[in-house]
């Protein structure tokens, strides 16, 4: 029409190409899922960051990877070095070590692989925070015991990522730890000598460098992003959990909706974490391969430490005794290898299986939308810190030989310090940790019944001089107040005795999770209290 603008065209064309991608199938369920998300509620906790500060780390390794693609040469094929690093001219090494002209020769090279490294190390580090957070506060019990078997798989997965990019420098270091993995895989009964040929093709080195390539580039990252993406689809079709308040219940979530006020939250936090991996990326050195030398079957690096995150596995291989060895069915079995497997293996799956097995302890078979503070749950909390002290003591160890010798003590009394650390220390974190929380539970009684010391001494008629208690905010009293948790009633059989199963249950219940305390109903705080004489009363009391 002579009077319609250029303006008013455009504007026309992009209203009715938005009503037909509307229209579409695809452009109906976006619409529904955006305005789901702007009225989907998150509530706010600085726990949350966590999740966010992982996907920080995933992006930036997933970035920097591809990067890295191009300019690595996953081979074994020996060559001689020609790059303009001096100390290693002219020096023959693999094709896969002589890529250490990434950090040299190119443009951004060396920022690309450090924040790769970077990042690779703090990703199992947020996985670890926030599988402590959902432990910590019962976030793992129905209906999410499948998010916390994905959030594991998601730490599985990193771990072994990390680890197969480990080794891919061929270093000197690296190939130190692979011999490590090879008197591993050999020492494992009836399959290990298949296991080592699998993995190396062949005596060691063998073609370990093309045959971890695969798994490091394609296969583990793929299961990273899968698991990833079911936990996120678990979390997106329940409503999340918070801890108790006012307004909040089971059924209402109070927080900040998703779109767009959480999302801009969580998008800024991802960028100031990618910002901070950067700048420790241009700032501190990590691996600095060409100070290692290229690997060779015949040495071994002094002193050599793997990754933080699989220090936990070097640690128990050096807390047996040496010697464990035992022929049987004609073979050799080598304890000193079966044995910390073993243990770690097991350690791992009372991990996954810990929501199954506190519901079958408890008989607790609710739905949980409320979060617990830990001192709440004293058998629990005192469960999480036993197991921390454990995975500590097995991390410790990985770095006896360096502890020894840094602070000049002997490496057989480092070693017995971790056996002892390892095996009594979980006992006595337990008891402990279960005590203080007790205790903690007393003293938030305590504020609930008769409030929070003043500071303020009054003088009585009488002359007496006492303290005034002064009565907490509704806030602080939702904060505190817990429900009554579900007790276990095993049944009985006809001659009023418990099964065998049931008396098991019984017996773990009493000595993991019985010493707690009575919860206070939503009603009795509700007084205004006083203090007098040093003495705990109310004016309900008075009366």
């Amino acid at each position: 029409m002579p009077g319609r603008t250029a303006g008013t065209r455009r504007g026309s064309i992009v209203e009715r190409l938005s009503r037909a991608v509307g229209d579409t199938r695809f452009g109906s369920g976006a619409s529904a899922r955006i305005a789901d998300a702007r009225t989907r509620v998150i509530p706010l906790h600085w726990s949350n960051l966590f999740g966010v500060a992982a996907m920080a780390c995933l992006v930036i390794v997933f970035i920097t990877g591809v990067f890295l693609m191009f300019v690595y040469s996953p081979s074994s094929e020996q060559v001689r070095y020609d790059g303009t690093y001096p100390l290693l001219a002219d020096i023959e090494m693999s094709r896969a070590y002589a890529t250490l002209a990434i950090s040299f020769d190119v443009p951004g090279g060396l920022l690309m692989r450090q924040a790769h490294h970077w990042a690779a190390l703090l990703l199992p580090a947020t996985v670890i925070l926030q599988i402590l957070v959902s432990f910590f506060t019962g976030a793992f019990r129905r209906p999410r015991r499948g998010s916390w078997v994905l959030l594991f798989l998601v730490f599985v997965m990193s771990l072994a990522a990390g680890w197969s990019g480990y080794a891919l420098p061929d270093d000197l270091l690296s190939g130190t730890g692979l011999r490590i993995v090879e008197g591993i895989t050999l020492g494992i009964p009836f399959v290990g000598t298949w296991l080592t040929d699998l993995l190396f093709g062949g005596a060691f080195p063998g073609r370990i460098i093309e045959n971890l390539y695969p798994l490091h580039v394609i296969v583990f990252p793929a299961a990273l992003v899968l698991f990833l993406a079911l936990r996120i689809r678990s979390a997106y079709r329940r409503r999340p959990p918070q801890f108790p308040g006012p307004g909040r219940t089971q059924q209402n979530v109070v927080g900040l909706p998703l779109l767009p006020q959480m999302a801009t939250r969580a998008g800024g936090m991802l960028l100031v974490v990618s910002g901070l991996i950067l700048a420790m990326s241009a700032t501190v050195t990590v691996a600095p391969i060409w100070l290692y030398g290229p690997s060779s079957p015949g040495d071994a690096s002094a002193g050599s430490q793997p990754d933080w995150y699989t220090g936990f596995l070097d640690g128990a291989l050096r807390l047996i005794p040496p010697g464990w060895e035992v022929e049987w069915l004609g073979r050799t079995w080598t304890l000193a290898v079966i044995v910390p497997l073993a243990v770690v293996g097991v350690f791992l799956l009372l991990v996954v299986a810990y929501p199954f097995l506190e519901e079958w302890i408890t008989g607790d078979h609710r739905e949980h939308h409320l979060l617990d503070r830990p001192r709440n749950a004293p058998g629990r909390t005192a469960i999480g810190v036993a197991a921390m002290t454990f995975y500590g003591a097995l991390w410790g160890a990985a770095s006896a030989d360096l502890i020894a010798t840094h602070f000049v003590v002997g490496l057989e009394q480092t070693i017995h310090f971790f056996q002892a650390a390892a095996i009594v220390g979980p006992i006595l974190a337990f008891d402990i940790t279960r005590r203080i929380a007790t205790g903690l539970q007393r003293k938030d009684q305590e504020l609930l019944l008769h409030g929070y010391e003043t500071g303020r001494i009054i003088r009585l008629p009488g002359g007496e001089y006492v303290e005034t208690h002064a009565a907490l905010t509704p806030h602080e009293r939702w904060r505190l107040i817990r429900e009554e948790d579900a007790l276990p009633h095993p049944p009985v059989d006809d001659r009023g005795r418990l099964p065998l199963r049931e008396r098991a249950r019984d017996a773990l219940w009493h000595a993991l999770f019985e010493q707690r305390l009575q919860p206070l109903g939503q009603a009795e705080p509700a007084r205004e209290p006083v203090a007098i004489a040093g003495t705990e009363r109310t004016r309900k009391d008075e009366a």
